[in-house]
């Protein structure tokens, strides 16, 4: 008997996290409950107002791993399918991972215990430290921002043009600020309003609707300049090429002349560039002089840039090392710029230390074995059809879109455009191709660029420099897109100074330690 009551109490203790957790990711694409999230922290942040410093962080766990478990569910049938692990290990993977990500919540709700902030500066101090959280898991261990509170705002539009000052973290400050403040309400009914919570209110109320007004404000400029800008034409090649079949050795030449024959049905609207997604050659380009010779009179007989994936690599005396490359080539299909992957996946597309954790290999094997590129970070230049007018594209492959930083130093370097090419395959029919897509939108809305996105097994598409989805294509279909598109040149405020805002959220909460120490001493 005692033992069921134990039992009941850890269930009762941990539902408000279990339920916070899941309507977080129901939040995420591709529910259409975006609006979920804020008040999907509610239920936590009202249970650990009576929790202990200690109990708050085991709570914050709880959340983070019913959060964290059902969004990325798909790492588990990527590594047990292309990685070749048991599902027992393939399970323990996202296990791991997921303890490593509930960790934010659980400092977070420890952080907050400790800071126990007046309730008129809760609700500031809150969004502080979740968005510095958010920071820093975007920046340590390689980053890994995916599942960021603010991803789930990408279709809403007035709401996400911030981000070109803020970048995501600033809709994440926002989504936890109403949170904080919808608890506060919730606790309240217990007992009278308090002057405090007034003040909160006023500031939340002021800054929300500021946020819709200067998304309004941002969206009707944007539509202005939208209109007269320059355009250009650009046609995205989605192959649809199974995982299993992408590196079979009998399936590469019907892979090329797959690809060739989609470019020659775009060809029709004369695009100034064809996009093809990563590694979309399954064989070194240039070192298989038979398939590379049929690319090459792919390209010399549309007369236009082509933007092609291929994995790559360079021999010394040495050494060989390999590359996860993207190949510009003009109309007569000489080679005029790579760009080679900056931002690897770890244990996917490399093991960091490798030097030193021999003993452990990559999840996913197919992937390769590659090295990181370089920097500068140089966009390609590609030429408009009536030679009127030159454009630089920047590059990011696969999971660099996660990474503002990289799409900023490109637009920085005088990219008028970003690509992101990817392969998507792994993930098959799961909701990560969706939430991969919304990630490229704040890139989109962040630089003021168009973003064209060639998946191999999709989701292709445009996305204006205000976050709208133009155009994109359905899963797992042979399709190719081409539209106009235009060409903004503006520096955003976020391009021009990356992250103060989140920066400045971790100064912030540092200086109100700071000042409850001062208090104390006094």
């Amino acid at each position: 008997m005692m033992m069921d009551e134990k039992n009941n109490s850890i269930l009762s203790k941990n539902f408000p996290a279990l339920t916070s957790g899941l309507a977080l990711t129901l939040s995420f694409p591709k529910t259409g409950l975006s609006f979920l999230v804020f008040f999907a922290l509610v239920p936590w942040l009202v249970s650990i107002r009576t929790m202990t410093k200690k109990e708050a962080f085991y709570s914050g766990i709880t959340i983070g791993l019913a959060h964290f478990l059902t969004l990325l569910y798909w790492i588990v049938p990527t590594v047990h399918v292309y990685g070749g692990l048991h599902p027992l290990f393939a399970v323990s993977t996202l296990t791991l991972l997921c303890l490593y990500l509930s960790l934010y919540p659980a400092i977070f709700a420890f952080l907050l215990k400790k800071l126990a902030p007046p309730a008129c500066v809760a609700p500031l101090l809150a969004a502080c430290l979740w968005t510095g959280l958010e920071y820093i898991r975007a920046v340590a261990f390689t980053g890994f921002s995916w599942g960021g509170l603010g991803y789930s705002q990408y279709a809403n539009l007035s709401f996400i043009q911030i981000a070109d000052f803020s970048g995501v973290y600033g809709v994440s400050f926002l989504i936890v600020l109403v949170n904080v403040l919808v608890a506060d309400i919730w606790m309240s009914f217990k007992k009278k309003f308090q002057p405090p919570f007034f003040i909160a209110a006023l500031y939340t109320t002021l800054l929300v609707c500021g946020t819709f007004f200067y998304g309004y404000h941002c969206i009707t400029d944007l539509d202005s300049h939208i209109r007269t800008a320059q355009k250009t034409t650009i046609a995205l090649v989605q192959g649809n090429i199974k995982q299993t079949l992408k590196w079979d050795e009998a399936f590469k030449t019907t892979t090329v002349e797959k690809y060739i024959r989609l470019s020659h049905a775009a060809s029709k609207s004369m695009p100034d560039l064809v996009i093809w997604p990563e590694t979309a050659l399954p064989f070194y380009y240039g070192f298989d002089r038979l398939l590379s010779n049929q690319v090459d009179q792919c390209v010399r007989s549309l007369k236009t840039h082509f933007l092609i994936g291929s994995p790559a690599f360079e021999s010394n005396n040495e050494t060989t090392s390999f590359y996860n490359r993207a190949y510009m080539l003009n109309q007569f299909s000489i080679v005029t710029g790579t760009y080679d992957k900056h931002h690897l996946v770890p244990f996917g597309e490399y093991v960091p230390l490798g030097d030193y954790l021999t003993f452990l290999g990559k999840i996913t094997a197919q992937a390769g074995n590659f090295s990181m590129g370089h920097h500068p970070l140089i966009p390609l230049t590609f030429h408009t059809q009536d030679l009127k007018a030159t454009h630089k594209t920047g590059v990011l492959i696969c999971f660099e879109i996660l990474f503002p930083a990289i799409a900023a130093e490109f637009v920085m370097n005088g990219a008028d455009i970003l690509t992101t090419i990817t392969n998507d395959a792994w993930f098959g029919k799961t909701s990560a191709a969706q939430q991969h897509l919304s990630i490229a939108v704040f890139r989109a809305v962040e630089t003021r660029r168009t973003v064209a996105r060639a998946a191999n097994t999709g989701i292709s598409g445009f996305i204006d420099p205000k976050g709208e989805r133009l155009e994109t294509t359905a899963l797992f279909t042979d399709q190719t897109l081409t539209r106009r598109v235009p060409v903004l040149q503006r520096i955003s405020f976020y391009t021009k100074y990356g992250d103060i805002f989140a920066i400045s959220s971790i100064v912030a909460i540092c200086l109100a330690f700071m000042l409850k120490g001062i208090r104390k001493k006094v």
